[in-house]
């Protein structure tokens, strides 16, 4: 037992041995992987003029930090200043969060002043801290280093210091620096769509924020508001509390350009700065060019960056974007106040009035029970259907499905369905048959609402559900910023709150209708028949609302002629609990209502399509009613290549292009078609134009990738590009536009380009 048990140790030892060496060749060989630091950034160096040129060469795989090197001189003769650090590249780091780092050959100019004349060599120190790609980090390195100094610009210096020595004492003009030395400017493409900004200021010296700007005469390009970084405050006499910079700024301008545009941007920078000792410089004004860098996708301005309409360009904001503007800020109580003022607006659009007789049928469908508690109480509850709804299905849809709920409850066959519940619901008011539950359910359903006293209340919030999704296109400018606010922040309470407030402004009018049931109602009886009936038309008219979108013009003016022509009779010929024919004014409406409907089916036959003029075809028809009725002529295209492609047609042509996003199942996109683009004024201001329109009714690939082009989220949306092919993104336009207003809107979009 006791040699097995020997053997079995001396094993074991062996198989650690073997496990140790190879661990250890394993860790030399990991070791020998990576190169030397000084062999993995390499650096040459040279003076010109008063600069210090640092040259890196980086191999490949790996990198340095920019926060972690430095530069500093060694000799007491000799001072460095800041270095003027290119742009690097940003890295999501481990260790230190976001940094921007270098690759590759980097040049890095500092500058140098002599004092008592230029030494034949220049010593310093470098400061470099780097990784490798593969995982290695070096620890941070200090090298010493030199540079020959060329004996051209000794001469030069030494008067320099001579003058120097020389000059009287005291704060003169000499005293200070040139403006250009104070603060040194340079600019550069760092990217396609953006311009790198950089100050280098010289100790002592300032710049205010507020006095940069950036100004362009070319038309190649749209530029936004350069983005700055924080100041540190500062209680200026003349500009009282402001924000200024010290040492180094650098600063980023977006820059939205069409696919394929190149040339030259030439940019007026603007700024201004001053001395801590008292003298303040004129505003300077500099002028770059710069060549645009090839792109093959069209670039837009960031939300952010986009040019404000009061920094005196004159460009409006759009309604969708200043509502977003408002809930991103930081006063919530006011955006939600502001969302809720929307709705309550949006309550008197058409498509959101048929929700009264839908809550005026659910109030009067109770009978005897209506009180004026019981009424406010299931009107509430209806709105909080819809107001709820509004906020969980708008949250759920943008970050589930990445589409708003009016493009997918305006599909086809979701409207069909809404259609066949109005129309189920109409006839059940006409007493063609009785929609209850089985009598089990009943009973237990009657003696849950005999102890709550809350009768159809789950009833009465589903259909304040269903309402909300049917017609959410009359509200897509509230919606569609409460959903960019969402998918972009992921402020998903802050985005819902709105959405919830806009529900709640909307439901105003129906909360007043619910107060009043108990006072303009009259009491229980035989006329609650003819009531129902009553709201039976009324929710036929809503199917017949709903299924507009999805029929020809010719059988929706019949079936609104045969509503209006059937309901006209049956209200002509009521008749009273006497027997005798009903009062006057009631029988003159159902006349009316007779009347319209023969009207409409007139219409119909003569080719007419608006139910509003039914007999549009049969007046004599001028030039300008001729160009009415046919409207806007638009080029159909598919695809984001349909697109670039008209856009850089109508760029070489030079003319500015309407993008119309519309959808068989829109009703906001008939309305536009029938109201607005019919009118001549309209078709004046787009006459120079190159029209339009992406057709997203299948909601395939090829849409939703037009639609993600522009992040937006279903039509009715219009998008305007000026002659260089930019999208005015701040004329960018959602939901139906009255033929004035929009004349008006194009008009000034064209007129900015």
């Amino acid at each position: 037992m006791s040699l097995r048990r020997a053997m079995s140790f001396e094993l074991v030892a062996r198989m650690l041995a073997v496990l140790l060496t190879l661990g250890i060749g394993a860790s030399a060989w990991a070791k020998d992987e990576f190169l030397p630091p000084t062999q993995a950034y390499k650096y040459s160096t040279r003076v010109e003029n008063d600069q210090l040129i640092v040259t890196w060469n980086i191999e490949k795989g790996y990198y340095l930090y920019k926060k972690k090197m430095g530069v500093a001189s060694t000799m007491g003769t000799v001072q460095l200043g800041e270095p003027l650090w290119p742009k690097g590249e940003s890295h999501s780091d481990e260790y230190f969060g976001e940094q921007e780092i270098y690759r590759g050959k980097v040049d890095i100019p500092v500058p140098v002043t002599f004092h008592g004349g230029r030494p034949p060599k220049l010593a310093f120190e470098l400061k470099l801290q780097g990784c490798a790609d593969a995982g290695l980090c070096y620890p941070p390195q200090k090298w010493a280093a030199e540079a020959i100094v060329p004996a051209a610009a000794a001469v030069a210096a030494t008067s320099n210091d001579l003058r120097s020595f020389l000059k009287p004492k005291g704060n003169t003009q000499d005293d200070f620096l040139p403006p250009d030395e104070a603060f040194k400017f340079g600019a550069g493409m760092e990217r396609p769509d953006s311009v790198a900004l950089t100050w280098i200021i010289a100790e002592g010296y300032y710049l205010y924020k507020h006095r940069i700007s950036v100004t362009t005469d070319s038309t190649q390009v749209q530029l936004g508001q350069p983005v700055l970084p924080k100041g540190k405050p500062k209680h200026d006499e003349f500009f009282g509390d402001t924000e200024v910079y010290y040492e180094v700024l650098e600063a980023s301008l977006p820059v939205a350009r069409a696919a394929g545009s190149t040339g030259t941007l030439t940019l007026n920078v603007t700024y201004q700065g001053c001395a801590e000792d008292g003298l303040c410089y004129n505003p300077i004004t500099k002028t770059v060019s710069l060549e645009l860098p090839p792109t093959d996708v069209a670039t837009e301005l960031p939300e952010a960056a986009a040019p404000s309409a009061s920094a005196g360009s004159g460009a409006p904001v759009a309604e969708q974007d200043r509502l977003a503007a408002a809930l991103a800020g930081g006063n919530l109580a006011y955006a939600l106040l502001t969302f809720f003022g929307a709705g309550l607006l949006l309550s008197l659009t058409p498509c959101v009035l048929p929700m009264i007789p839908i809550l005026s049928g659910i109030i009067v469908g109770q009978g005897e029970n209506v009180t004026r508690r019981r009424s406010f109480a299931l009107a509430f509850t209806y709105v909080q259907g819809m107001a709820l709804t509004y906020a969980a299905a708008g949250a759920i849809f943008v970050l589930a499905f990445k589409q708003a709920p009016q493009a997918f409850f305006q599909q086809p066959w979701i409207i069909t369905l809404m259609v066949l519940l109005f129309t189920a619901l109409a006839l059940a008011m006409f007493g063609a048959y009785t929609l209850q539950l089985p009598a089990s359910m009943q009973t237990r359903l009657t003696d849950v609402s005999n102890r709550q006293k809350s009768g159809t209340y789950i009833g009465t919030f589903i259909m304040g559900a269903l309402s909300a999704l049917v017609v959410t296109a009359c509200v897509a400018p509230a919606i569609i910023a409460a959903l960019s606010v969402i998918s972009q922040s992921r402020e998903i309470m802050r985005g819902a709150l709105a959405l919830y407030a806009t529900g709640l402004g909307m439901g105003v009018p129906l909360l007043i209708v619910g107060a009043s049931a108990g006072t303009l109602l009259p009491k229980a009886g035989p006329w609650m028949d003819t009531v129902k009936q009553l709201f039976g038309v009324l929710f036929l008219g809503v199917a017949i609302y709903l299924a507009q979108p999805l029929l020809p013009d010719t059988l929706t003016m019949l079936l609104w002629s045969a509503l209006a022509a059937i309901s006209g009779f049956w209200i002509f010929s009521l008749k009273g609990r006497s027997g005798a024919p009903i009062a006057a004014p009631v029988r003159a409406v159902g006349l009316m209502s007779l009347v319209y409907g023969i009207l409409l089916l007139i219409g119909a036959a003569s080719g007419s399509h608006d139910p509003l003029q039914p007999l549009s075809h049969l007046r004599g028809v001028s030039g300008a009613t001729a160009a009415e009725q046919h409207g806007i002529a638009f080029q159909r295209i598919k695809t984001v290549a349909d697109l670039d492609r008209q856009v850089a047609a109508a760029q070489a042509a030079g003319k500015p292009v309407m993008l119309d996003f519309y959808a068989d199942w829109c009703v906001s996109c008939k309305e536009m078609e029938k109201y607005t683009f019919t009118n001549t004024g309209v078709q004046a201001a787009l006459a120079n134009a190159v029209l339009l329109q992406a057709d997203v009714t299948a909601n395939d690939d090829a849409d939703k990738a037009l639609l993600a082009r522009f992040e937006i989220f279903g039509p009715p949306t219009i998008a305007f590009f000026d002659h260089a092919g930019v999208e005015l993104k701040n004329f960018r336009l959602v939901g139906f536009v009255p033929a004035e207003r929009f004349r008006d809107h194009v008009a000034a979009a064209f007129g900015a380009t």
